[in-house]
């Protein structure tokens, strides 16, 4: 099937790039969905299809997987690698055991046939509710150079279960996502024999610099220049004007091609030496540079935000086969006063009193000092303590658990588009790659600076270039709009704390519970055990506060459904079978219903506030105006009232909070937060979960849209605070746009939108100005500026009941 073919015959099962978009990522995944979305605006991306993420969904379903997936992850220490390798391996067995339903088999060869049956790559494209798929590169498998029928296959399962390599895991424990909730679709892609290919920045990612387009490029197939394997050239050019900027022509002596003999999909490429007179020439001419950033700046128009592009080159023409979002953009650095050390972000020369070690390419800004652990392999990754400075010939994701304690990364190999480089901006700890010579060159415990803005590394702790690098004197972009940030894991918090967000708008207490109390409240209090409950969430609430103050920390109080409980150790006891946990016994209901468990957590919220003032507390899943008002009570009589220094927030994400706002509000509390995704699935009577249903969960609906502008116009009228944690404001701009207008007091989002959706309020509140002012002798809509929810209620019983 060429380019310009027909679309097949729909199959829920196969989704053709010609009838996917952007918006498809519940379907089709991120990856996927932008295959079909630069199908659809005319970009050369070889022609392919997806294995739908409900594909992976029936097959878990019909094997029963899913509860052998949580007994095995039940009780797991991710931070055990021992175990976690152990439990990972015997995931992936049984993955790889298990058959694939005859439905799903015959459509994906049938769609391979269609295509011709091709050389193809299998990619994996992960979804989940509250995962950003850009965080941390590399978690799932991608199988290159994969031929026949059961080869794809074979392939397709390999992804699925890849999605519980080590890595993968270990990053979901720690972010607090449910496992078994997480969805993977497949991309199956013809396979372009790369020439030569690369990565494309529209933006430059160390420095932050919007004005410029940056590309790397190498001989061969592409997974080298990702692995950090090869240093590619780096071309630099003007966005504007195109011109060539900077060219930096690195040797490679080696490119990874197609291996004819092999048929393990483990191993279908291999090293293919290049010759001598040919490994110092530039990969690219200046024509196919220009041409190749004129694709680049064409792409970022047509999504509107900087992208990070994947390319690969074949017979002479050039293919785009991936482009996501720049998630780690900043703001640059403004550096005040004379700058100190040598080439500062301005160019200007710094002097430092140290002897220059070595030198590579700067790959995630900052400067960091500390002792230096020389590892070759993932399986040392336990040797390295919490600031080191991680030395290594190049990472894979399998660094990643050493990578978050490291305070700065250096590598032999490798360019800004590497591994360690995007997992290190992702992190937001400096880091130098493509030394050449880092692990020969530096010894286990010398103590260096990395100052990853310019690529050096220096002898010693340089404390005035530390405090220059991580002074926050950046221009930060104002906005009305407060922008919060939702967290789930105590390991995360100081490192986000240092972003700017305007505190924490969600705190789950899932992670925290299942990660270090583990135990059923219940069986505590019955085996005399109450206070180590108290002591342990005290502890990972601190953990918070602490890092936030003085800026607020909302905690939503616990909101474990029922079969989340069993899972805890003695959970069986306590809960009984529920057939539908999502409307069952949680939230507000718990409360009144198991006051001594409830008081349990008074107590630890308590003992936090003696010191911190900043936690706040949000009830979650409050069914009727009683039942606010009794968990109201109930706060108030165990010593948590409402003054200046503690607030009271209620969850806006079921029809009735809706409905009766007005009434919720009599109540007396401080704030609203709209949970977005409870409440889209309930008004549109839709479980998100539910393959079938899938493409009706939207939170852009009429009736969606109607409420949320509902909530936000009451909680304004009532000088109340109103504002949004779902995963919405993250995904939908136009939402977040919309949200902005009607008076939304803060957006809060994940840690990796942190940026992104600053940029898009400021954006809408600037639109917002401009109409103020066009429109300042027009009147207001329906003439008192209320929404058409408001109106139409006006004319019910429901709306006047006080």
């Amino acid at each position: 099937m060429g380019d310009g073919d027909k679309v097949p015959v729909r199959n829920p099962i196969i989704l053709w790039f010609q009838e996917l978009g952007k918006g498809d990522v519940p379907r089709a995944g991120g990856k996927g969905a932008n295959l079909g979305e630069l199908t659809h605006a005319g970009i050369p991306v070889p022609p392919g299809f997806v294995v739908a993420a409900d594909a992976y969904h029936q097959f878990l379903t019909e094997s029963n997987l899913a509860q052998t997936i949580r007994d095995l992850l039940s009780g797991l220490n991710p931070n055990d690698n021992e175990k976690l390798q152990i439990q990972a391996t015997r995931i992936k067995d049984a993955i790889l055991r298990e058959s694939m339903p005859r439905d799903i088999e015959t459509a994906i060869c049938e769609a391979y046939r269609t295509m011709g049956a091709p050389t193809v790559a299998v990619r994996s494209s992960a979804t989940a509710e509250d995962l950003a798929e850009a965080s941390f590169a590399g978690q799932q498998s991608t199988f290159l150079n994969i031929q026949g029928e059961d080869a794809v296959l074979d392939a397709v399962k390999g992804c699925w279960a890849s999605l519980f390599e080590p890595r993968a895991i270990f990053y979901r424990a720690h972010q607090g996502f449910d496992h078994v909730a997480v969805k993977i679709a497949v991309p199956v892609q013809r396979m372009v024999q790369s020439e030569i290919s690369g990565v494309l920045f529209t933006a430059e990612p160390v420095s932050n610099d919007r004005n410029k387009i940056v590309i790397e490029a190498i001989f061969g197939l592409g997974e080298a220049i990702v692995s950090g394997a090869v240093t590619p050239d780096l071309y630099i050019l003007d966005k504007r004007t195109l011109q060539i900027v900077e060219k930096t022509v690195a040797r490679q002596t080696y490119q990874l091609v197609r291996n004819p003999q092999t048929t393990n999909r483990d191993n279908t490429n291999m090293e293919l030496a290049i010759p001598a007179e040919q490994q110092g020439v530039q990969k690219l001419d200046d024509a196919t540079i220009l041409e190749l950033a004129k694709l680049g700046r064409r792409i970022e128009e047509h999504y509107g935000t900087p992208q990070d592009i994947e390319w690969a080159g074949e017979g002479g023409r050039i293919y785009i086969v991936q482009s996501r979002p720049i998630t780690t953009l900043q703001a640059r650095p403004e550096l005040p006063g004379p700058a100190r050390g040598e080439g500062g972000p301005q160019g200007r020369p710094r002097e430092v009193n140290a002897r220059l070690l070595i030198s590579g390419s700067p790959a995630s800004p900052g400067a960091n000092f500390g002792p230096v652990k020389v590892i070759f392999s993932a399986s040392q990754i336990g040797e390295v303590q919490p600031g080191d400075v991680l030395v290594a010939p190049m990472t894979t994701p399998d660094f990643v658990p050493a990578m978050e304690r490291a305070s700065a990364i250096v590598t032999d190999q490798g360019g800004r588009t590497c591994h360690a480089a995007i997992v290190s901006r992702e992190l937001g700890i400096p880091c130098v790659v493509g030394t050449g010579n880092a692990t020969r060159s530096l010894r286990d415990r010398q103590i260096i600076t990395v100052d990853g803005t310019t690529g050096k590394v220096w002898e010693g702790a340089i404390m005035e270039l530390m405090s220059v690098e991580t002074r926050k004197a950046k221009r930060r972009i104002k906005t009305a709009t407060k922008l919060y940030v939702n967290l789930a894991a105590p390991k995360l918090a100081e490192q986000v704390a240092q972003r700017y967000v305007d505190g924490v708008g969600l705190l789950r207490a899932e992670f925290i519970i299942n990660d270090h109390i583990r135990e059923h409240p219940r069986y505590l209090i019955e085996t005399g055990r109450s206070e180590e409950f108290i002591t342990k969430l005290a502890e990972g609430l601190t953990t918070f506060a602490r890092s936030f103050a003085p800026r607020p920390v909302v905690y939503r109080t616990t909101d474990f459904k029922t079969n989340e409980y069993r899972n805890l150790r003695g959970g069986e006891k306590y809960e009984g079978e529920e057939e539908n946990p999502m409307l069952g016994y949680r939230g507000a209901s718990r409360y009144t219903k198991d006051v001594e468990v409830f008081k349990l957590e008074i107590e630890a919220i308590k003992r936090v506030r003696r010191t911190y003032k900043n936690l706040w507390v949000m009830i979650p899943f409050v069914r009727t105006v009683e039942e606010l008002a009794n968990t109201k009570r109930l706060l108030s009589k165990y010593g948590l009232r409402r003054s200046e220094s503690f607030k009271l927030w209620m969850m806006a994400e079921i029809p009735s909070n809706v409905f009766l706002l007005d009434q919720f509000l009599d109540v007396g509390i401080d704030g609203v937060s709209i949970g977005s995704n409870d409440l889209t699935q309930l008004i549109l009577g839709v479980d998100r979960d539910n393959q079938k249903l899938v493409d009706v969960f939207d939170e852009r609906n009429p009736a969606v849209m109607m409420a949320l502008e509902h909530i936000i116009r009451t909680c304004k009228r009532r000088g109340v605070t109103v504002s949004i944690c779902g995963q919405a404001p993250s995904v939908y701009p136009e939402l977040t746009q919309k949200l902005v207008e009607w008076g939304v007091t803060s957006v809060s989002v994940s840690p990796d939108m942190i940026d992104e959706t600053r940029r898009i309020i400021a954006r809408a509140e600037r639109r917002l100005q401009r109409a103020k002012a066009e429109a300042a002798a027009a009147p207001e809509r329906n003439g008192n500026g209320a929404s058409g929810f408001e109106l139409a209620l006006s004319h019910s019983s429901v709306s006047g009941a006080r």
